[in-house]
């Protein structure tokens, strides 16, 4: 059921949904004794093609738990399968989902799931395939991964069992020691081979299921970090020789990334090395393909780089402990009070934890979490003086017995009143691939969807429409420490994020940002009748009926 807005700014066409839209945006510019700001308003078109693509997706480590549980997911959600658990039958769904399981409020007391905003690609439809270092078949994954009930796992099995995955770079410089004994089916030959063999795969899966886009995602293991070198990564064309003259620092990520951007596909990298070397965006930038992931400025990582040149970048799935840690700070800072000490404690037995067990991996991913506090505390000169910001530590151990079941354990001081302090301690268990799955979905569909958003000024209707920057920065919400163009600020805020991408898909079909100041309950005069009469008493629960 699509939402269709009745307004003489938003018009349907047989190819088009057109939305003429204000909007308005202020600067600000410190002086002596105050602050000069100006409102601008930007008068701008809207147009999103309603024709939504037969769309596949490659998942780089297609049989992990990620990509098993995806793939299960999927089939799944499609077989509306239902099984028995100890607490009665469970139905296939997709929480956890913003896509498929979360609601936007259009109008007093309607909300309407997020996906009837916009024609979007029906999670049915997808088409999956991928690449991963080890053999297995998806079945065979599935049930290693030890993520869904045995029972549903056999069900499954006859729809995972003839899906194997391709072959898979593999370089054992960029992960632990340890994934060695899983690497039984990877890819030989030199770098340009690789790649080379990359987007032939991508052409023969778009051929053979007749596809109109595919996106590629990187659900595999953490790798190390790659240092930034002049003349090698730095620039498009020298990262096209470096990959020709095989130069041994390119991580397999990146040379996924160069062949799906190549075959101008999205590229969305799903763990948090720096996968976008500056060469690689500016290759997207100029094919105008999307990338999504996350933005490091170089002087926080000098001490682990071997260069001083350029920017870091990568990604992460942001889908527990990081998502509540933006969430909980975010409220904290906004209420006054001021956080000066994060420790957050993991562990966890699935792959990832035994990747992570290596010092260089899990540099990785301290980083990607530990940058997610960083612009809300910027945001608060009262609170935090130039420069300051919380003690914050994260410790991530390989427990093999826990599983896929990871448990995040912090604890957060805060600043009070008067010199006070408030301590918070949490205990968090994540079923880490039914957290990271519903992300992945989320990434996939919101990317295809952005690629079908175009707008131009509203003055110059003559003008060609322009997509959006090539560098996805709306799909911040899913990610530990979003990639935004070069010179964009970084938003860690969970609730600024989400509201990004529902104002953006709002303004698509020419309705207003949502503000929550509802006036309508506020002021006299703009307040229905039924406003005035006499309001519902509280109800209060009765205990045996006194």
């Amino acid at each position: 059921m699509q939402v269709v807005v009745n307004s003489p700014n938003v018009e349907y066409t047989n190819k088009y949904i057109i939305s003429k839209y204000d909007y308005q945006y202020v600067e600000a510019q410190k002086e002596e004794s105050s602050i000069a700001v100006n409102t601008l308003t930007e008068k701008l078109m809207f147009r999103t093609q309603r024709k939504v693509p037969k769309l596949g997706v490659m998942l780089v480590g297609w049989g992990g738990n990620n990509g098993a549980s995806f793939t299960a997911a999927l089939i799944a959600n499609k077989l509306k399968l239902s099984w028995t658990t100890r607490k009665g039958n469970q139905d296939a769904n997709w929480f956890g989902s913003v896509t498929q399981a979360s609601t936007v409020r259009i109008a007093d007391e309607v909300h309407v799931p997020m996906s009837h905003l916009l024609p979007i690609v029906d999670p049915n439809n997808l088409i999956i395939d991928g690449w991963d270092i080890s053999a297995l078949d998806l079945a065979a994954a599935l049930k290693r991964s030890e993520v869904f009930p045995p029972d549903l796992v056999e069900v499954l099995k006859p729809h995972m069992e003839k899906r194997k995955p391709r072959a898979a770079i593999f370089n054992q410089d960029y992960v632990a020691e340890n994934q060695k004994s899983r690497a039984d089916n990877v890819l030989n030959g030199s770098k340009l081979d690789q790649v080379k063999t990359i987007m032939d795969d991508i052409e023969e899966f778009r051929n053979q299921w007749k596809l109109d886009e595919v996106i590629v995602l990187w659900t595999a293991t953490t790798e190390r970090f790659t240092s930034i070198v002049e003349g090698i990564n730095d620039t498009a064309e020298n990262l096209s020789k470096a990959i020709k003259s095989n130069y041994k620092d390119i991580s397999p990520s990146t040379l996924y990334a160069y062949a799906a951007i190549s075959k101008g596909c999205t590229y969305i990298n799903g763990s948090p090395q720096n996968t976008f070397v500056p060469g690689l965006i500016e290759l997207a930038e100029e094919k105008k393909v999307f990338i999504a992931g996350q933005f490091y400025m170089l002087d926080t990582l000098v001490w682990f780089v071997r260069t001083n040149a350029g920017w870091f970048q990568g990604d992460d799935f942001k889908s527990g402990q990081t998502k509540l840690k933006s969430v909980l700070v975010d409220f904290l800072v906004s209420a006054g009070i001021k956080p000066v000490s994060i420790v957050s404690y993991n562990h966890l037995g699935n792959n990832d934890g035994r990747n992570l067990s290596a010092p260089e991996q899990f540099r990785s991913k301290e980083i990607s979490k530990s940058n997610v506090v960083d612009d809300m505390v910027a945001s608060n000169s009262i609170l935090y003086k130039p420069g300051e910001k919380p003690d914050h530590v994260v410790v991530i151990k390989y427990v093999p017995y826990v599983g896929d079941s990871k448990r995040a354990m912090d604890e957060y001081i805060s600043e009070i009143m008067m010199g006070g302090h408030n301590t918070l301690v949490i205990h968090n268990t994540c079923e880490d691939s039914l957290l990271a799955a519903p992300l992945i979905l989320d990434l996939v569909l919101l990317a295809e969807l952005f690629s079908r958003i175009e707008v131009k000024k509203l003055e110059n209707e003559d003008a060609e429409y322009t997509k959006l920057h090539p560098v996805l920065s709306v799909l911040s919400y899913l990610c530990k420490a979003p990639l935004v163009p070069k010179g964009t600020p970084i938003v860690n805020s969970l609730f600024r994020q989400r509201a990004c991408i529902e104002n953006i898909l709002r303004a698509c079909t020419g309705l207003p940002p949502e503000t929550n100041m509802t006036l309508e309950h506020k002021v006299p005069f703009l307040m229905s009748q039924t406003a005035y009469e006499e309001p519902q008493s509280k109800k209060v629960k009765l205990e045996n009926g006194k």
